[in-house]
């Protein structure tokens, strides 16, 4: 079913975990992830979590070792491959999420610049009136980025800033990193157990 196809975007911004959990969180909610990784995202990757990605040929085990059992679901298509259903909008999907995304791409979808896959899609989500979800990390924020993150939430796009809350009592990384997961997995309408919520005193814990 198309609600089960969902587009996710690693960019190469700070936060690659951030993008990680969310495609295997998503693939353990039985959902079918189209991937697309950009190649100033494995800089960061290395850097962050000093792990070495290949983009072709690309070995899912590299990113996702504890989620081989999903594999048949996670589709992973290169960024400069524009013959790929995500690339149209008659390839249904239920939403895309670009995470993190980098204020290049922020610029390149706003301004509707399809230099690569990852651009396409989002504006594909776009025209097609489809759930785009850009999560930025960056800080400060510039002019020009405000207007161009301001253009993409004009167009239908949610913002959602990598801001994790501290009223949850976070004592990991981990534990914010699924915050900012588990945000967006509201805003694709996906249960989990991810975060404690305000007003809860019931402790989060990960769906793995």
């Amino acid at each position: 079913m198309a609600k089960n196809d969902l587009v996710v975007a690693i960019t190469g911004a700070s936060g690659s975990a951030y993008g990680i959990k969310l495609v295997q969180v998503l693939l353990r909610a039985g959902k079918t992830v189209h991937l697309v990784i950009s190649s100033a995202a494995t800089e960061v990757i290395e850097r962050e979590l000093g792990r070495k990605i290949l983009l072709n040929p690309f070995d899912p085990r590299s990113l996702f070792p504890d989620c081989e059992d999903y594999f048949s679901r996670l589709h992973y298509h290169h960024f400069r491959n524009f013959q790929v259903g995500i690339a149209s909008g008659s390839f249904l999907t239920g939403g895309m999420v670009v995470c993190p995304c980098s204020m290049g791409t922020v610029a390149a979808i706003a301004q509707g610049i399809s230099q690569n896959l990852i651009h396409r899609a989002a504006d594909v989500h776009l025209k097609e009136r489809r759930k785009l979800i850009i999560v930025p990390r960056e800080t400060p924020l510039g002019l020009i980025q405000l207007r161009n993150l301001t253009t993409l939430a004009e167009a239908g796009a949610v913002i959602m800033p990598a801001m994790p809350a501290f009223y949850t009592l976070p004592q990991t990384i981990e534990d914010m990193v699924n915050f900012i997961v588990g945000r967006i997995c509201d805003q694709l309408g996906i249960e989990h157990n991810l975060l404690r919520r305000w007003g809860s005193d019931q402790p989060s814990h990960d769906d793995e």
